[in-house]
């Protein structure tokens, strides 16, 4: 369903923005108020109520970002955001009435962009939306501007244009947009300590705020990925931030 549909005889005015959103969340209240308020925002706006119409939507035209509700019949929400990851431009912002720190953080590490908990008011969704749409662009526009495609460190590469590391016994990793985001920061200053609040605006387009988990959960990832490679080390510096060490730059 488009939220956005009007009467043949009314058509409905063209999008402001060219991105197109799917909410998906199975509380039929929740979901008109949000199609109402982002279409009235500028977007076009597709609902689904559960993950089949989700992937029935996602299957017949292209969509730039997903606001997914946590809870849902079926698959739920984490399940589906970790279906997701295979889709690289597709953005993920999930809901959630569990707001813990450590919620926020499993929804992250599943690879949403952002979280927000209900409740929550619809201009701070839709401030969180334009932000991860900024930085979903931005790896293109750098490489637009002059930003290499790729770039190699310690026997890796990264490959910007697509967010792509490719590590040195040739395994690909697809990563989501905020781990990108911190791992091209921490390459663009290497031994440099980059503070939280400076990694977390980057990433989330957000201020830090003490108890957020999630410039902690992406380092967590990335050093995963280089677990096996004696020439990259981040380094945790405590109360400042953290620093990438590399050999043989």
């Amino acid at each position: 369903m488009e939220c956005n549909e009007h009467e043949a005889t009314a058509p409905a005015p063209a999008p402001l923005y060219g991105d197109t959103l799917l909410v998906v969340d199975d509380d039929d209240e929740i979901r008109e108020l949000l199609c109402d308020y982002l279409s009235e925002a500028g977007y076009r706006v597709l609902a689904a109520a559960d993950g089949e119409q989700m992937w029935q939507h996602l299957q017949s035209e292209p969509v730039s970002l997903l606001v997914l509700d946590l809870m849902l019949p079926g698959d739920d929400g984490l399940s589906l955001c970790r279906q997701l990851q295979g889709h690289r431009d597709l953005a993920v912002i999930m809901l959630s009435a569990r707001g813990s720190a450590l919620d926020r953080v499993i929804g992250l590490e599943v690879g949403a962009d952002d979280y927000v908990t209900k409740p929550f008011e619809p201009r701070e969704l839709l401030a969180r939306i334009k932000a991860v749409l900024r930085r979903s662009a931005r790896p293109e526009a750098e490489h637009e501007t002059g930003l290499p495609r790729s770039q190699t460190f310690a026997g890796h590469r990264l490959d910007h244009a697509r967010r792509l590391l490719v590590l040195a016994d040739r395994h690909e990793v697809a990563l989501p947009r905020s781990d990108y985001r911190i791992l091209s920061e921490l390459l663009a200053a290497p031994e440099r300590i980059l503070c939280r609040e400076q990694l977390t605006r980057s990433a989330f387009g957000r201020d830090y705020q003490p108890d957020d988990r999630s410039v902690d959960m992406c380092i967590s990832r990335l050093r995963q990925h280089f677990k096996s490679s004696s020439g990259v080390e981040i380094v945790t510096l405590r109360n400042e931030g953290y620093l990438l060490s590399l050999a043989n730059r």
